[in-house]
């Protein structure tokens, strides 16, 4: 299945200058939508890992169901002040802004092996505050999923050359 053909492209969004790569219209398709989990799964099972985590908020789109599937614990990294117990926090800087994400300090134990799945890389910024979230938690990334990669943006690029397994599963050039 071709699942370019399910993702919408929308010009000048969130900014001007950006073209983003809407998942909606995969994820409301059921058959692109359980293709895209089937070829996710497929890539997780060559993976060794202990816990499934995912970027707020498209990637719990699909985390959840892989973590549902494989029967993994689901571990949410969450927007600033989302996240109701004590949380590690990590700044960082996206294509158009600043953010912060979160995780409860007691989602991860020493040692852990997670497994991070999300929508789409373009700069990396977000993908690599989760690995530095997981790892302050104690945990080791055990890898990196993404529906997407831009792949002319440099955050594949970065989280291989700091070591990470990076899996997509199509590209597009990101503007």
């Amino acid at each position: 299945m071709d699942l370019k053909k399910y993702i919408r492209s929308i010009p000048d969004y969130p900014k001007k200058g950006i073209l983003f790569r809407d998942i909606t219209t995969l994820i409301k398709n059921p058959d692109a939508f359980k293709f895209t989990n089937d070829k996710i799964i497929e890539i997780a099972k060559k993976t060794d890992f202990d816990k499934v985590a995912a970027i707020e908020s498209r990637g719990f789109v699909f985390a959840s169901a892989i973590s549902y599937i494989l029967h993994k614990p689901f571990i949410l990294l969450r927007k600033k002040n989302k996240l109701p117990a004590d949380t590690f926090s990590v700044d960082f800087t996206l294509e158009y802004g600043n953010a912060t994400i979160e995780v409860h300090k007691d989602s991860i134990n020493k040692g852990e092996k997670v497994l991070v799945i999300d929508d789409l890389i373009a700069t990396g910024g977000t993908a690599e505050a989760a690995a530095k979230l997981i790892e302050i938690s104690g945990g080791l990334v055990a890898g990196f999923i993404f529906v997407i990669n831009l792949f002319d943006l440099p955050g594949n690029k970065l989280l291989k050359k700091k070591g990470f397994k990076t899996d997509c599963l199509i590209e597009f050039p990101g503007h």
